[in-house]
């Protein structure tokens, strides 16, 4: 059986990853997938607290997270092809200047 502890500590590295990939990385792609490990790291440590409280509470957390996180694949990677589609290149640093 594996420990809280080693859930939270997984879910702390799987958190430092995405982290590193939001702030290292310049194409949206990779950044919104590491934005997504954030995401699923935090449901992974709520689940393991409440595997050790013993609560339902970090379960329902973690469906509000999964719930979250679904809307943002739709809209994140819906903005992400329709910016392809115009500009035929995903770079931050050149989307940073979109206007109108």
């Amino acid at each position: 059986m594996i420990g809280a502890n080693w859930v939270v500590a997984l879910a702390g590295a799987i958190f430092a990853v995405g982290a590193v990939g939001v702030m290292i990385r310049k194409n949206p792609l990779i950044m919104f997938m590491s934005a997504e490990m954030m995401w699923n790291a935090a449901a992974l440590a709520f689940v393991a607290y409440a595997r050790v409280y013993h609560a339902i509470n970090g379960q329902v957390m973690a469906f509000l997270i999964i719930g979250t996180a679904a809307a943002e694949v739709g809209i994140g990677l819906a903005i992400i092809v329709a910016v392809y589609h115009r500009r035929h290149r995903l770079d931050i640093d050149e989307l940073s200047s979109l206007r109108g």
